[in-house]
């Protein structure tokens, strides 16, 4: 029998049972479904990740006080970090571009009646070019007002938007603990990064923070929280972590563990997507055990369709039809079940992806070899499992199948 003509019959079998051929589907649809959007969201979720990495910055390296296992213990590592190490970062590592000491706290800022919780940044006018800030009206921080200690801020945002809403806050005072700053600055918007929105900061010069703020003047220096480095290029990254490792060793004088941790963007990177990688693929993993459910549901329908079918068969092969021909028609229904399910579910798939991606910051990532192994593996579970069943129907006797009408 020619082989369109199997697909022929077996897709008038199917279609007259409507109600039953879609509820064996049912299990592939969801299966390639749920397949298909987890490895979609998976991969939105690692390029939410490197976009939020690279957001902090091009070529960044950040210098945080403790050694990683210093890090990992219960007490917090000592802030032996100080203004003087940045300094010399900048003028001894000559692949360095720019250097951002960086002293944080978290406090209530006031204007009149309004209050705004917000990360105290004080900092140096070299934040803006290494963490790639804009200013949007106004000014930034400036060597003078460091010099100085003068006591101003330049406002994120949100943060702003919170204190004065439509009002121009450039010149307004703002009261931070017990001390008033004059605003001299509002930053364009910049977003989160990593779970931090950038946009509720509030930039102060790094030596009002530490005198009349933190007070985190100590007999080394002024001590600072981290530093931010940007290398002027991006091949230079491992040569500048090395040669600034080196230099804060013989500062420190080291000759043991060190005090101090150098991070890198793409070790950040790294440590994320593997995570990111871990939770999509087990995900994933988890998504698969419906195909071979609805593979399993497959096989038993078929089993039933034979049984339900005997006389049909006996008279087929009792009209000249062989065992291969009754093998064909039954792994094709099971192959049409099968592909017509994956195609099914590949839309539902697709379209949670892409509604995830307007409903969510996770951007769509559709994949299209995850749909097509989604596809081939349903046809393939349909295959397999209709192999079974189809193999029963063929070797049916056809005196024994006629006996029944």
């Amino acid at each position: 029998m020619h082989i369109l003509e199997s697909i022929k019959m077996s897709s008038a079998t199917l279609l007259a049972n409507k109600m039953r051929s879609s509820l064996t589907m049912l299990g592939i649809i969801i299966g390639n479904a749920s397949v298909i959007a987890m490895i979609g969201i998976g991969e939105g979720a690692q390029t939410f990740v490197e976009n939020q990495v690279n957001s902090l910055g091009p070529n960044v390296l950040f210098i945080v006080p403790g050694s990683p296992e210093a890090q990992r213990r219960p007490v917090y590592p000592p802030q032996n970090l100080i203004l003087e190490d940045a300094m010399a970062i900048a003028e001894q590592v000559p692949s360095v571009e720019a250097v951002a000491p960086s002293l944080t706290a978290s406090e209530l800022i006031s204007y009149q009646s309004r209050n705004a919780s917000g990360s105290i940044i004080g900092t140096t006018p070299e934040y803006m070019t290494v963490r790639s800030f804009d200013i949007a009206k106004g000014r930034f921080i400036s060597d003078l007002d460091i010099q100085r200690n003068e006591q101003v801020v330049a406002l994120g945002s949100e943060i702003a938007e919170q204190l004065f809403g439509n009002e121009d806050p450039i010149g307004k005072q703002v009261r931070l603990k017990d001390i008033t700053l004059q605003v001299i600055g509002v930053m364009q918007p910049k977003g989160s990064s990593l779970g931090s929105n950038e946009d509720m900061n509030a930039f102060i010069p790094i030596t009002t923070v530490a005198n009349r703020i933190t007070g985190r003047n100590s007999p080394y220096g002024l001590q600072v929280t981290f530093i931010s480095v940007s290398i002027k290029e991006a091949h230079q990254m491992r040569a500048a972590q090395f040669q600034i490792e080196n230099l804060l060793r013989l500062r420190h004088k080291i000759t043991d563990e060190d005090d101090f941790t150098v991070r890198n963007q793409q070790d950040l990177m790294n440590i994320l997507g593997q995570i990111t990688g871990a939770l999509t693929l087990m995900l994933a993993a988890t998504a698969a055990i419906s195909l071979l459910v609805g593979g399993i549901g497959i096989m038993n329908i078929m089993l039933v369709s034979v049984t339900e079918r005997t006389q049909e068969i006996g008279l087929r092969k009792a009209i000249g039809a062989s065992q291969n021909d009754i093998l064909i028609q039954f792994i094709i229904e099971a192959i049409i079940l099968s592909v017509a399910g994956g195609l099914i579910g590949t839309g539902l798939g697709v379209s949670g992806v892409l509604l995830v991606g307007i409903l969510t910051p996770l951007e769509a990532g559709i994949s299209t070899s995850a749909i097509a192994v989604a596809v081939s593996v349903s046809g393939g579970i349909g295959l397999f499992f209709g192999v079974v069943p189809a193999r029963r129907a063929a070797a049916l006797d056809p005196i024994v199948a006629l006996r029944s009408i």
